[in-house]
């Protein structure tokens, strides 16, 4: 089985910055919400304009109340009646400025919840796309990882990092404006103050960021191994491995502390940093200040702006309010770079080559073929030489002529295996374990494509058939049955969803399934979790035969489809396979020899090859592998 032979590996790009346009990628999924996003960012620019208003204020405060009111040593009622206004008018201001500080939170809300239901969409439909080999080569806790906690940090990205650094650009241009208009040379001297400041945090955040992608890939295996060890919780028990268990937890376990406290160390660093070292700013310009507004640096009247004490202390306001946006860039920076590893991840799953599919034969119901000639309920529809639709009739004859497979470069399953099957007969396949029985069925519906040979379905090359029309003319019993969190009725309507309820309880009936359907709690609705835990594992593979038999197609596959169903069990239900397989392209893999004997044709496989064929009485007279297998002198294993 390909898991077996190929190693599993983690999504995205490990131990390395995101790719380049992830960002405008991420931005692409708000393009639909262009117009919200616009009012987003004029409230925004409305809100921190409000910030910025203050600041003058304290100047206005200051020169026009405070300093007249001290040089009239007493109380002046035009002069109070106009500070009221002036403190009312700001009033109002603020309040204009928390309307629209919680319209853009709103808004971004609304956004961001809108962009990460697309994301996850398109996550998810990509992933129904991707080829059975994708899924051999990847844990499913990490894919898991993808959906959760990789879009958690997108999500945490666009409704709170995305806004805030947006309102941080606008604050630190808006008040880097007033810096200059109010005073040039002291301007120069907070701008180098700051360029040290955010070299500074560059620094750490550069750090923070290495840390933060192998974070995402540690929690990724961390989610994949905790995934793996509940399903295997009783194979765990049976063995006593829980010791070991522990010990290759607390080894991955350890690995994401390591990384995940790397990262969280220096991104707490960074705000202790970039805060302080803005109070070392404040102070450093108050005292530039100072001096100038003691020496008369620059007085009423002189060729520039004038600064005196209400300046000064407007300055101070401005130089306070553009450390705490250039705070908040350094502490929404690790954000982001975690986002950004996030999104790396999950836009690596969907960057990924989806299942190749070139055909364009596909299946039409009988509805559409023309009346005349019809010999079929289904047809292959293709296009003849002449441009003009031709129909074949769907039969269920499948040949392979000279097939070479292999998962991987270096290990060839199947070698030059040729073998058909005509319409309705019953075909079988026996040998060992990695004699290459299911992977011959694998091939037949192209879960994988061959390296060599051709296979034919009906005369057509399955690579010129649609993989969607292909596969609905195929039902499947696998080995390892999956149910649906759903009811009885619902798993086995799967089949065909367009099934009846009738149709449903008949294919039940078929699979001799029926009986113990009735004696559920609620009969065909009695609702069906965790894989079907609640049924016994017999229970589990008749209801997938049950699904199969509503499928009602030409070819059908069992890969050990009663290996979990005892012998009384499978006795009970040999006649209603019997005649859920008549008329039929039936390819049958199977441990237990009893039920192959009615076969057309067995094949006998090993290493790959086919060594043996003939139906039963043949292959006892060759008195080969399938009569040491028969009569015990060999064990399938």
């Amino acid at each position: 089985m390909p898991n077996a032979t190929v190693g599993r590996k983690p999504i995205g790009a490990p131990m390395r910055r995101a790719k380049k346009g992830t960002m405008r990628r991420i931005l692409g999924y708000i393009k639909p919400y262009k117009w919200q996003f616009a009012v987003v960012v004029l409230c925004i620019i409305l809100s921190s304009a409000v910030t910025i208003l203050s600041s003058v204020f304290m100047q206005t405060l200051i020169n026009d109340f405070i300093k007249p009111a001290t040089e009239l040593g007493g109380f002046d009622s035009e002069l109070f009646a106009k500070f009221v206004t002036s403190i009312c008018t700001m009033a109002v201001v603020f309040a204009f400025g928390a309307v629209t500080g919680w319209i853009y939170n709103r808004l971004m809300l609304n956004i961001s919840e809108g962009a990460m239901h697309n994301i996850r969409s398109e996550l998810f439909g990509k992933m129904q796309r991707l080829p059975i080999r994708y899924y051999d080569t990847h844990s499913d806790g990490d894919l898991m990882s993808a959906y959760t906690n990789d879009t958690d940090t997108l999500r945490q990205m666009l409704s709170n990092s995305l806004p805030s650094m947006i309102q941080s650009v606008i604050m630190i241009t808006g008040v880097f404006v007033m810096m200059l208009y109010y005073n040039l040379l002291l301007t120069a001297v907070a701008i180098a103050l700051f360029v040290v400041m955010l070299l500074i945090a560059g620094k750490i955040g550069g750090k923070a960021g290495k840390y933060f992608l192998r974070q995402q890939q540690s929690i990724g295996k961390v989610n994949g191994y905790i995934e793996e060890m509940i399903e295997g919780q009783k194979v765990v028990k049976v063995f006593n491995h829980e010791a070991a268990t522990e010990r290759e937890f607390a080894e991955i376990n350890e690995e994401l502390r390591h990384n995940s406290s790397a990262a969280n160390i220096f991104a707490n660093i960074l705000m202790p940093v970039m805060m302080n070292f803005s109070n070392i700013v404040y102070v450093l310009v108050a005292i530039v200040g100072a001096v100038f507004v003691i020496v008369g640096l620059f007085p009423t009247g002189g060729a520039l702006p004038a600064f005196g004490f209400g300046e000064l202390a407007a300055y101070l306001l401005l130089v306070k309010n553009i450390s705490h946006p250039l705070g908040t860039v350094g502490q929404q920076i690790n954000s982001i770079i975690m986002a950004l590893a996030g999104a790396d991840r999950v836009f690596s799953v969907m960057d990924e080559e989806p299942e190749a599919d070139g055909g364009t034969v596909t299946l039409v119901h009988v509805a559409d073929q023309p009346a005349e000639n019809r010999t079929s309920d289904w047809y292959w529809k293709k296009t003849g030489e002449n441009g003009e639709p031709e129909y074949i009739p769907l039969r269920g004859d499948v040949r392979f002529k000279d097939v070479t497979f292999g998962y991987v470069p270096e290990k060839t399953v199947l070698k030059d295996v040729s073998l058909f099957a005509k319409p309705g007969q019953k075909i079988a396949f026996v040998g060992s374990t990695g004699a290459g029985k299911t992977t011959i069925t694998n091939l037949i519906n192209r879960f994988y494509d061959i390296d060599s040979g051709t296979i034919t379905y009906d005369g057509i090359d399955v690579k010129d058939i649609k993989k969607e029309s292909l596969r609905r003319s195929l039902a499947i019993v696998l080995q390892d049955t999956h149910l649906f969190t759903g009811t009885v009725m619902e798993n086995i309507r799967y089949g065909r969803l367009n099934a009846t309820d009738e149709e449903c309880v008949a294919a039940a009936r078929l699979a001799n399934a029926h009986k113990f359907i009735k004696h559920l709690p609620h009969g065909y609705d009695t609702v069906l979790t965790g894989d079907g835990g609640n049924l016994s594992q017999g229970q589990r593979q008749l209801l997938a035969i049950a699904r199969a038999a509503v499928a009602d197609c030409p070819v059908l596959i069992l890969d050990e489809a009663t290996s979990s169903i005892d012998t009384r069990t499978e006795s009970l239900i040999e006649k209603g396979m019997d005649s859920l397989m008549a008329g039929r392209t039936v390819f049958v893999i199977a441990h237990r020899l009893s039920t192959v004997r009615n076969s057309k044709a067995i094949m006998v496989l090993e290493n790959g090859q086919i060594i043996e064929r003939g139906d039963h009485e043949d292959l006892i007279a060759q008195k080969g592998k399938y009569y040491q297998l028969y009569t015990g002198a060999f064990e399938l294993s």
